[in-house]
């Protein structure tokens, strides 16, 4: 794993930023590798990913607040410092289908996903033998109709004793409460299996196959209170036609799934993503 400092900033778009930055990074003798901003005319707000090899770097970690402080304070920043070689911890909630688990645990034992997968929780048992295979501790918590509340405390529970940076939903087929969202907010991605904001709800590709539709996507984003309305990450779509069948379309549907999926965990990781408002951006 190489290991680089990522830094990310938000604040109003003014004169100077980018001069400002790198010159910061350059006097204390940190070499940028990456460097990639966005303005957006809209809300004024200036966003910013800058990746630098920390070898030479006169700052410790730990004090970097402290030196880069007073720029932020100058240009109103809201920021934050990642390190590359940062292993993050993923728990990955799933419920029956298997395919987007699978193709996770795949790319993580493949080395694509460089993160730590602590624990898997499902409200079946249908994928133990999936968890096993990949030596990764399964949990079921069974989540009945009139009895969601304790199930989730239970949840709760686990979550904070591995004390996960992030979650994923790989097709874990529950709605979370209000409350669970609250504790992790900007930290469970999603993936909806459907271009959003078109067809959400149940049943997405029925919806389309009944609608005609000559594309179908799906849609990985971060969770909010409002169901399958946050922050979108990635979508992708696939062209159908007429001579399609419904499994047809269920099939190729599964396919975009994982793809979207493992993209959007992979750009989260990898520090790419910026939030401001109900978007995203992500620096490539």
């Amino acid at each position: 794993m190489k290991n680089s400092a990522v830094l990310l900033i938000a604040c109003p778009d003014q004169k100077g930023l980018v001069a400002a930055i790198s010159d910061f990074v350059f006097r204390h003798d940190g070499n940028i590798l990456h460097a990639d901003e966005h303005a957006d005319e809209g809300s004024n707000l200036f966003l910013m990913r800058v990746e630098f090899d920390p070898s030479d770097f006169d700052i410790d970690r730990k004090d970097f607040a402290k030196y880069f402080s007073p720029l932020a304070k100058k240009f109103e920043m809201t920021w934050r410092l990642a390190q590359s070689s940062h292993r993050q911890k993923m728990v990955i909630l799933v419920s029956k289908y298997d395919h987007c688990l699978v193709d996770l645990l795949y790319r993580h034992k493949s080395g694509e996903l460089a993160c730590e997968i602590p624990l898997i929780l499902s409200n079946h048992p249908d994928n133990r033998s999936i968890a096993e295979f990949y030596r990764i501790p399964y949990v079921t918590i069974p989540v009945p109709q009139d009895g969601k509340s304790p199930a989730e405390e239970k949840i709760l529970s686990l979550l904070r004793q591995h004390d996960p940076d992030f979650m994923v939903l790989a097709r874990y087929m529950q709605i979370l409460s209000h409350d669970f969202v609250k504790q992790y907010p900007q930290r469970i991605i999603n993936i909806h299996h459907s271009f959003l904001p078109a067809f959400i709800g149940a049943k997405p590709y029925h919806q389309a196959f009944a609608r005609g539709v000559k594309l179908i996507g799906a849609t990985s984003h971060y969770v909010t209170e409002v169901l399958d309305d946050g922050p979108i990450i990635e979508q992708d779509v696939i062209r159908i036609s007429h001579r399609d069948s419904l499994p047809d379309l269920l099939q190729k549907g599964r396919d975009l799934e994982k793809v979207v999926l493992s993209r959007a965990v992979r750009w989260h990781l990898e520090n790419r993503i910026l939030l401001y408002g109900s978007k995203t951006v992500v620096f490539h």
